[in-house]
């Protein structure tokens, strides 16, 4: 059986749907790619910046509320001041974070790095998902593959896709690691 690895690469950070005062309506914030320190006598708050895409009204997402200084490991301390670049994106990728201060995240721009491969031999794709995106199998496995909706919910009927444990390939999302055996057909090519 033939073995392929699929790699999810995010082009860009998660945005997040929350209601945006000015504008009176729930609009996409993305991620300023800063972050905000404030010292308020003995105590430090430190929020991740979002800008409202239609009219950059700013929301700051708590990283840490109220902690004294000690508290903060001094390295990541100086990554807060630098507004270092893998420390925002630790955070802006986390939709657990995101989640818990009440936002939807929303899905990133998007690609998927690997081999396209004859469908004429059995073959196991692993699929890398770093961040954890939401996207569903189905749109992975078809926009990598440019199937349509139809032919892919054909060859899953049919048995052709199956996934390492049985999950509905119809409705389930990729976890960090996804595995799916794809059934080869002789003469056909995706």
């Amino acid at each position: 059986m033939k073995k392929v690895a699929w790699e999810i690469q995010s082009l860009s950070l998660l945005p997040v749907l929350k209601y945006c005062k000015k504008c009176g309506k729930k609009n996409v914030f993305v991620c300023s790619e800063q972050f905000r320190i404030n010292a308020q006598r003995k105590s430090l708050d430190v929020w991740l910046i979002y800008k409202c895409s239609s009219c950059n009204t700013t929301w700051n997402a708590d990283v840490y509320s109220r902690v004294v200084p000690q508290a903060i490991p001094q390295a990541l301390l100086d990554g807060f001041c630098k507004n270092d670049k893998e420390l925002v994106k630790q955070y802006a990728m986390d939709s657990s974070f995101l989640q818990n201060h009440g936002v939807e995240a929303g899905l990133p721009k998007y690609s998927i790095l690997g081999e396209r491969f004859s469908f004429s031999e059995d073959t196991e794709v692993e699929i890398k998902n770093q961040y954890s995106l939401p996207i569903r199998i189905s749109s992975a496995v078809r926009e990598k593959l440019h199937l349509s909706q139809r032919e892919y919910l054909q060859l899953v009927s049919e048995g052709q896709i199956e996934s390492v444990p049985g999950q509905n390939l119809k409705k389930a999302k990729l976890k960090a690691r996804t595995v799916l055996i794809l059934k080869g057909k002789k003469g056909k090519f995706l």
